[in-house]
């Protein structure tokens, strides 16, 4: 897994060239997000159950027909694995989020995940929206925490949870 400032470099390496003007300007801001970055990882890392289970309320709330019979997420079991999916989605944003590169998502979570759900017989959409809920809960509490709007958090913190979703819908 690489980071922007390893791929960043990796590029100019390959091409021979020093860092110019684009390449300084682009490491000053990741450097100068880097704060709101740790902020939302270390919040992830210590809530995470928390996060899981707001968002999946959310999408309960929003598409109880899953979690009645004949829904994708009834039984204690297809419960069980969407939690655990949700988790495993928030865990890999924290990654992408961390290295301020969401494109590592497609190599260690979509490419094949499409797949792999139709296979099972997974819906994509309630994902994508479990996801989006993901990134809408993680802007709340770290605006919350760092007592900015949420707004304002969209282009770091809710940048990878983005990209998953496209990837997703996309599929």
């Amino acid at each position: 897994m690489r980071d922007a400032i390893t791929g960043l470099i990796g590029r100019y390496d390959q091409l021979g060239r020093y860092l110019d003007r684009d390449a300084i300007d682009r490491i000053q801001g990741y450097l100068s997000e880097a704060e709101l970055r740790l902020a939302a990882v270390e919040l992830i890392n210590r809530e995470a159950a928390v996060i899981v289970r707001e968002a999946s309320q959310r999408l309960w709330l929003g598409d109880p027909e899953l979690i009645l019979p004949g829904g994708n997420a009834y039984t204690t079991r297809r419960l069980s694995a969407c939690l655990r999916d949700m988790d495993y989605f928030l865990r890999y944003a924290s990654y992408a989020l961390i290295a301020a590169d969401p494109s590592i998502l497609n190599e260690r979570v979509l490419n094949g995940l499409d797949d792999t759900y139709k296979s099972l017989g997974v819906p994509t959409g309630p994902t994508v929206r479990s996801i989006a809920l993901l990134g809408d809960v993680v802007c709340e509490m770290v605006a919350e925490q760092a007592g900015v709007e949420a707004a304002s958090l969209s282009a770091v913190v809710r940048a990878p949870f983005e990209h998953l979703c496209r990837g997703l819908a996309a599929a």
